[in-house]
């Protein structure tokens, strides 16, 4: 999101998101970029994200894409449902 200043503004959805029992874990970076760990592997997925209201599109590093909706301040995406860390 870019203010009318001309600034970077972080949307409400910045921070950590994991799943129940922490297996799946999300960071949003204030920068559009994401960091997504699965188990024991720390960098699982990375890539860049864009959040456009409720609605948040992912294109990782090697070219996957994805996309999931922010219901309730819970996260549904791709069959997953993460909650705010």
């Amino acid at each position: 999101m870019v203010a009318k200043n001309g600034q970077e503004s972080l949307h409400p959805y910045v921070g950590g998101w994991n799943t129940e029992g922490n297996y799946i874990r999300h960071q949003l970076l204030p920068n559009n970029r994401y960091i997504e760990a699965r188990g024991d592997k720390e960098a699982a997925y990375q890539g860049r994200y864009r959040v456009t209201g409720d609605y948040i599109e992912y294109w990782d590093d090697t070219g996957f894409t994805a996309d999931g909706k922010f219901i309730n301040g819970v996260l549904h995406h791709a069959g997953m449902i993460l909650y705010r860390q």
